[in-house]
């Protein structure tokens, strides 16, 4: 799980879409299929985690100002 730690958004983001296409391509075993899938969660999870940040640094950023003036 450190590996997924350390992925940048645009990596996970990117290996993650490899990933769909292997899938959807097919010809794979069961196990394969499985593995990918599996990967493809933790892939999809530090996608969400990079997102998450990222909304919460944008609200802080538009959040007024505790003297009530705006950010910018």
């Amino acid at each position: 799980m450190a590996q997924e730690e350390t992925l940048s958004y645009e990596k996970a983001r990117d290996e993650l879409a490899e990933v769909v296409k292997r899938l959807e391509t097919g010809g794979l075993t069961l196990e394969e299929s499985l593995a990918l899938w599996e990967r493809g969660e933790k892939l999809a999870a530090v996608c969400e985690e990079w997102l998450e940040g990222a909304r919460a640094r944008l609200a802080a950023a538009m959040a007024p100002e505790p003297d009530g003036d705006a950010p910018f």
